[in-house]
């Protein structure tokens, strides 16, 4: 097993990762939709960004060619502003929950005995909690919180006389809750994580390599960081491309049920919201809800293939 783990970094890596047609499609369809979330907006003219007078133009009208929302705001620009920020919630979710649980599943498996036992027990109990519940409990608690002290900042900044600081914290008070879902987000996730990662290290703490570097002194930390981290890329990589639909997925719900972000910013689920509330038997406006629908299925199921692929490449065993 160790040695699969150590062929990760080899190149022969990508060129299995590069047959798999099915990750290579994924591959290149979430590097559109991550350059399109990112630059599009940029690269649209005012007049889209910007309530329009005619609310829920239909598709092809003009230069709305998805339509209009309930504001007459272009509904193409608000994709691709929600996707920025979907997306961008989802990759840092992910991120820091990758961290905590590699930390944790890393002093756990390495540790052993009581501290493993103890460390363990007290994953479970958080396991035990309901997810969704936690996370907005989370959110409530440290909504306000967050929007203080961006408020305090702005006024520290205000009184340094430091224009661009005072309207960075300025512009950022209407995103707190974004800040307090990357977060209470990343606290959720990682456990997962965490659990994949001690099972790795109670089965390399045991190699003849990290025997001869304790024999060497190296410190624990010194272990963990130059033999067992390394060791472990594999996972991690895999893990966060699994991981990034979760987060996204808890997001969209979150922003379903009106505790994501704040108006006027938008998300893929605050979109799919606000296209619930619009549709009725006698005038559908199905355009609301089909196009963030697409644009949520086709970002998890690329996810979801590439995380495949690269965990095939990564253990060929894994798919027998």
């Amino acid at each position: 097993m160790a040695s699969q783990i150590v062929q990760i970094s080899h190149p022969h890596g990508w060129v299995v990762l590069r047959r798999n047609r099915v990750a290579m499609l994924s591959l290149f369809v979430l590097s559109l939709l991550y350059l399109m979330s990112l630059v599009g907006p940029m690269m649209l003219p005012e007049s889209l960004k910007s309530t329009g007078e005619v609310p829920f133009l239909p598709p092809s009208s003009g230069d709305h060619f998805l339509g209009t929302d309930v504001n007459g705001q272009d509904l193409f620009y608000r994709l691709l502003s929600g996707g920025r920020v979907s997306l961008g919630i989802g990759c840092a979710g992910a991120f820091l929950s990758l961290v905590i649980g590699t930390l944790y599943g890393m002093i756990s498996g390495y540790a052993g005995g009581r501290v493993d036992a103890l460390m363990m027990r007290a994953m479970e109990i958080l396991q035990s909690i309901p997810r969704i519940l936690f996370i907005m409990i989370l959110i409530a608690a440290l909504d306000g919180y967050v929007k203080d002290m961006l408020d305090v900042a702005r006024l520290w900044a205000q009184n340094a006389q430091w224009s661009a600081t005072e309207r960075l914290f300025r512009d950022a008070i209407p995103y707190s809750r974004i800040l307090v879902m990357i977060l209470s987000l990343g606290i959720v996730e990682w456990i997962e994580m965490a659990r994949m990662v001690r099972g790795q290290v109670l089965m390399l703490r045991e190699m003849t390599f990290i025997a001869a570097a304790r024999a060497m002194g190296q410190t624990p930390w010194g272990v963990l960081r130059k033999h067992l981290l390394p060791n472990l890329s594999t996972i991690i990589i895999t893990y966060l491309t699994l991981a990034i639909p979760t987060v996204i997925l808890d997001e969209s719900i979150l922003s379903f049920l009106g505790l994501g972000i704040d108006d006027p910013a938008a998300s893929w689920g605050s979109l799919l919201r606000d296209g619930s509330q619009v549709i009725n038997p006698i005038d559908s406006k199905w355009w609301l809800l089909v196009f963030p629908s697409l644009c949520m299925i086709i970002s998890l199921l690329a996810l979801n293939f590439l995380g495949d692929g690269l965990r095939d490449v990564f253990d060929p065993k894994s798919g027998e």
